[in-house]
């Protein structure tokens, strides 16, 4: 998938961020969302979506029975997420604030489970390392941990193929924008290195990745 980088496009126009995200993910982000919730959420667990964008997995969880705190720096985004129907079950908190900013609103040990989709790829390593290390943090002993992010292929053929595409959409994407995302390298090892364990990684598609992990009790 090659388009990753138009979501720089789409983040400058909110309204339109879910439909062009449906069209460009063929689908797949929806299912994205509630597998994350899966993992992550659960009747009266406390979850903290990191990057929310316009709160697909922030709601998914809520909809699960969770108490879903919506975490992003983007007030357009964050305006889209709160005009959509709060689920039946659980509860949504929209909360306009950088991710480098959680440790001055939120206490240690305050979540059960902390989530993100498609926002580590906006970061640096420096950045990555630093919001794992507060995330760490703010889950409780044996919480849990769940990031949905582009990442490269594995295999050498794939990769070739995929950093090829990705050019063309790069290039489009800064001049649009003056932005663009990157693949994540190396989370796996960011987030041992952070002190989570029992890590584990889904591929629903080869430039994807849905990686869980806990914070050791």
């Amino acid at each position: 998938m090659s388009t990753y980088a138009f979501m720089r496009w789409l983040e400058s126009t909110p309204s339109r961020y879910d439909r062009g995200m449906h069209l460009l993910s063929r689908g797949r982000m929806s299912r994205v969302y509630d597998r994350v919730a899966e993992l992550a959420a659960g009747p009266g667990l406390r979850v903290l979506d990191v990057g929310c964008g316009t709160g697909g997995v922030t709601l998914a969880c809520a909809a699960r029975g969770a108490e879903a705190v919506g975490l992003d720096r983007d007030a357009g985004m964050l305006e889209v997420a709160a005009a959509k129907p709060a689920p039946a079950d659980g509860s949504v908190e929209w909360v306009e604030l950088g991710a480098a900013e959680i440790e001055d609103r939120f206490d240690p040990e305050t979540f059960d489970s902390v989530v993100s989709c498609l926002a580590f790829s906006e970061m640096s390593p420096q950045e990555r390392a630093y919001v794992l290390g507060i995330v760490h943090d703010r889950l409780r002993p044996g919480g849990r941990l769940v990031i949905a992010d582009e990442v490269e292929p594995t295999g050498a053929g794939a990769r070739l193929l995929y950093r090829l595409l990705r050019i063309p959409m790069t290039v489009a994407t800064w001049l649009l924008t003056q932005k663009t995302t990157h693949p994540v390298h190396g989370l796996t090892d960011a987030v041992r290195q952070a002190g989570f364990a029992n890590i584990d990684e889904e591929r629903p598609w080869p430039a994807f990745v849905i990686l869980s992990a806990r914070r050791p009790s």
